[in-house]
C-alpha cells in the first residue's frame, strides 16, 4: 500500500435518483419539509483559506432576489456525504495517469476513512462509462479497481454523470444527510456520450449534486473541455483544481535557465519534473478534500409559493468583506 500523504479527513457522500435502501434501525429519521431547499456553502478569504467560524446571522439567502428565513444551519466538519469518483480513462489521460492514479488513491483513503457516515462509488469512463464499484463504505474495494485501470479510448463524461445520477445504489437520507458529491478527474472533454451537457447539468441540479473537478490538462496546453468542467462545477457549487498548470510558477529559474526544450527549470522526463507534478497534484487533491469537509449547510423554505417558474436562482451573501462565497446557482422546484 502506498504511503498516505494527505491528512486524515472525516467525510463521505451518497447520490441520486433511485429508491433508497431501508433505514438502519439505530438511525433516527431525518425530518425535512418537502419544499425545503438545501444549500451547501463554501466561504474563503482573499488568500483562499476557508472561513469556518461564521454563525447563521452572518448569512443572507436570496431566492429569486427575495430574502429567505434560514430554518437550519450547520457548520460541523465531517458531515455525512456520498462521493462519486468519476475517472477519465480516455487516451488524453495516458501521459500522467500513473501520477494521477496515486493521487486518486490518496483521495479515496482520505474521504472514505472507514466510518459508515461516509460512502463512495467509482465510475470510469472512456468510450462508455462503467460503474466499477457501487456505493460502499469500504475504500479498499474502490482502491483495488483503480489500481487495475489503464487509459485508452474516447471520453463519455456526460454519460458518466448521467450514470452517477441514475444507476448506483442510494443511502437512506440523501440528499439531505448524507449530501451528494461528484469528483471528476479528467480534462472535461466529451466525444462519445449520448447525453448532452445541458441534460446532465439539469439532472445534477435536480439531484442536488455538487461537482468538483481535478483537471488533467498539462502545462502549456488547453482543452475544449475546460469550460465544460468549470461550468459543471460552478453551477452546482463546486470548483476545479488545475494541478498541472502551476508546476513552474514557484520554481527559481523558470525564465532564467535556458535549455533546448525552452526556458524551463524543470524538464520533462527528469526527477525534478516528476516530483513537482506529484506535489502539485497532491496539493490539489488536498484542497478538494478540505473544501468538501469545510462547508456550511443552509436550509430554507421558499416564501414565494405562487411562482410556477421551474428553475429558481439562489444567491448567498456573507456579512464579511473580501470573501468568496460558492454555492449552487439555483434549483428546480418541480420534477420533470
Amino acid at each position: 500500500m502506498a504511503v498516505r500523504a494527505l491528512p486524515s479527513l472525516w467525510l463521505a457522500a451518497a447520490l441520486f435518483a433511485q429508491q433508497p435502501r431501508p433505514a438502519q434501525p439505530e438511525q433516527p429519521p431525518i425530518r425535512v419539509q418537502v419544499n425545503e431547499v438545501i444549500v451547501p456553502v463554501t466561504v474563503t478569504d482573499e488568500k483562499g483559506a476557508f472561513v469556518s467560524n461564521l454563525e447563521v446571522g452572518d448569512f443572507l439567502v436570496l431566492d429569486e432576489g427575495r430574502p429567505q428565513k434560514i430554518v437550519y444551519f450547520s457548520r460541523e466538519q465531517g458531515q455525512p456525504v456520498v462521493i462519486g469518483f468519476l475517472l477519465d480513462m480516455s487516451n488524453t489521460t495516458r501521459i500522467h495517469w500513473k501520477t494521477f492514479q496515486e493521487a486518486v488513491l490518496e483521495l479515496v483513503w482520505t474521504l472514505l476513512p472507514g466510518d459508515k457516515k461516509f460512502s463512495g462509488y467509482l465510475i470510469a469512463y472512456s468510450n462508455e462509462p462503467e460503474l466499477l464499484v457501487d456505493t460502499t463504505h469500504d475504500s479498499e474495494k474502490i482502491v483495488e479497481k483503480i489500481r487495475k485501470l489503464k487509459p485508452g479510448g474516447g471520453s463519455s463524461l456526460f454519460d458518466a454523470i448521467w450514470m452517477a445520477c441514475t444507476r448506483r445504489s442510494l443511502i437512506e437520507g440523501e440528499p439531505i444527510e448524507p449530501r451528494r458529491i461528484l469528483i471528476i478527474v479528467g480534462d472535461g472533454n466529451d466525444n462519445s456520450s449520448k447525453h448532452t451537457l445541458e441534460e446532465v447539468l439539469e439532472l445534477a441540479q435536480r439531484n442536488m449534486v455538487t461537482i468538483y473537478g481535478v483537471s488533467t490538462v498539462a502545462f502549456g496546453f488547453t482543452s475544449e473541455g475546460e469550460r465544460t468542467l468549470r461550468r459543471l462545477a460552478e453551477e452546482t457549487g463546486g470548483r476545479v483544481e488545475y494541478p498541472l498548470q502551476g508546476v513552474y510558477k514557484d520554481v527559481s529559474g523558470y525564465l532564467s535557465t535556458p535549455s533546448d526544450e525552452g526556458n524551463y527549470a524543470l524538464r520533462v522526463g527528469t526527477g525534478g519534473y516528476a516530483a513537482a507534478i506529484a506535489s502539485s497534484i497532491v496539493r490539489s487533491v488536498a484542497a478538494v478534500a478540505g473544501e468538501i469537509t469545510t462547508q456550511y449547510v443552509l436550509r430554507y423554505v421558499p416564501d414565494d409559493t405562487d411562482s410556477t417558474k421551474a428553475f429558481r436562482t439562489i444567491e448567498v451573501r456573507v456579512n464579511l468583506p473580501n470573501v468568496k462565497v460558492r454555492h449552487r446557482k439555483g434549483y428546480y422546484r418541480f420534477n420533470p
